[in-house]
């Protein structure tokens, strides 16, 4: 059995989009799979991880890259007025062109380097990992010129995706383009994997010839090995990743400040957005807020694990945060420490937090609700209740990424 996994983000490519990718090159030669892996020399993209390595075990190969470079368009906007953010605007017209989005000008490249290495290694299944949306166009491209079995994995919603930092394009052409694209999955894919129940959900209303398998991320205890809790001198609360869409830190950081407790002090692992930075600046918490730069993964997971508690937000965004489930939740979980989730009470997350007992669950825009939280830990930390709480044996193995990779090698075998 041989696969070839296309994926946009790989390292060196940094940050969260990259780690299902990567764990499932690295488990599925384990299930007895032949994996061969297509990525770019270079996508790019705004963060990079020089310590994050390739699977041993795995065939890397590289497809040239000839797009533009990543953007967060609202921070490098944030800062400029007058000509200089028109000019920026007129600058990113090209930008806006590339459908369904930025990358899409990698797919000539990736897919005729797909193509020879189906030919050559007589590979099995091509299995790709989106977003970007675009990379589910190499999938449909190489099915029809080989014949070869398509199975797209969808981290992502296709529709709408309001939570992920690409070039906006107007609305009702982002839209029709992105519709395009999903009804191409539906229509061509041999199967279709989804990262969470709502995604599922929306390409069921595309009437999929295909079944639909729902494969959450999962949690990566190896990555924790040697990395330990310290107690410290003061109760630090860490978040752990970069903000975009809708997600907000000002109901957290209006609780810190009304809080009024000096022993705590809010991490942010990855910064702030820049507005969000200047705002949190006119609460003068002081030392109370600590901002660190995006660093490599096991950095993060380092900062993690010697916190005295996490904190995960999810916007509620109507009812599209309800269904989201966040590959970061199964980091926190794998730190074992408490956490603080301002999540949509009655969703995917909220409902996992509460089967590993592992936190407490407020709303996400509640700032009492938050701040009682957050008293309510601190309190627990300096009486000497407040302890890391192990996942039982069950959900442990259940919630793996090994046991996750392993529920797509018997779907792979299945196609």
């Amino acid at each position: 059995m041989k696969v070839l996994l296309v994926t946009m983000y790989f390292p060196p490519a940094g940050g969260g989009g990259v780690q299902r990718p990567l764990k499932f090159a690295t488990h599925l030669p384990s299930f007895g799979i032949e994996t061969h892996v297509l990525a770019p020399d270079d996508p790019k993209w705004v963060h990079r991880d020089e310590e994050a390595t390739p699977p041993t075990q795995a065939w890397v190969h590289r497809a040239r890259y000839h797009g533009p470079r990543g953007r967060i368009p609202s921070e490098e906007l944030y800062a400029l007025e007058g000509a200089d953010r028109l000019r920026y605007q007129a600058g990113a017209l090209f930008r806006r062109a590339l459908v369904p989005d930025i990358s899409v000008s990698w797919a000539p490249n990736a897919i005729a380097a797909a193509i020879r290495i189906v030919r050559a290694e007589k590979i099995d299944v091509v299995l790709t990992t989106s977003p970007p949306n675009s990379v589910n166009l190499i999938g449909a491209a190489v099915k029809k010129a080989t014949g070869v079995k398509w199975i797209a994995d969808l981290r992502d919603p296709l529709i709408a995706d309001a939570d992920h930092p690409v070039e906006r394009l107007p609305a009702r052409l982002k839209e029709n383009v992105q519709r395009v694209v999903a009804r191409l999955v539906a229509s061509q894919a041999d199967a279709i994997v989804t990262a969470w129940g709502g995604i599922a959900e929306e390409i069921r209303g595309y009437e999929p010839k295909a079944g639909i398998t729902v494969i959450p991320n999962g949690a990566d205890y190896d990555d924790f090995e040697g990395l330990t809790y310290h107690p410290g001198d003061r109760f630090r609360i860490t978040h752990a990743g970069s903000f975009f869409g809708k997600r907000n830190p000002r109901p957290f950081l209006t609780a810190l400040k009304e809080s009024g407790l000096e022993s705590v002090v809010g991490r942010f692992v990855g910064e702030l957005p820049t507005r969000d930075r200047e705002w949190a600046e006119t609460l003068e918490l002081g030392d109370r807020l600590e901002l660190l730069p995006f660093g490599s993964r096991r950095r993060s997971l380092a900062y993690q694990r010697d916190s005295e508690a996490l904190l995960l937000l999810l916007p509620q965004a109507g009812e599209r945060g309800t269904p989201v489930l966040p590959g970061k939740i199964f980091e926190y979980l794998a730190a074992e420490r408490p956490i603080l989730a301002a999540v949509p009470p009655a969703g995917a997350a909220a409902n996992l937090i509460r089967e590993a007992e592992a936190g407490v669950v407020v709303p996400p825009d509640d700032t009492a609700a938050i701040r009682k939280a957050l008293i309510g830990l601190e309190a627990r930390w300096r009486a000497g209740r407040l302890n890391g709480t192990p996942l039982r044996a069950e959900l442990r193995d259940r919630i793996s990424r090994r046991r996750r990779v392993e529920e797509l090698s018997e779907l792979l075998l299945q196609v």
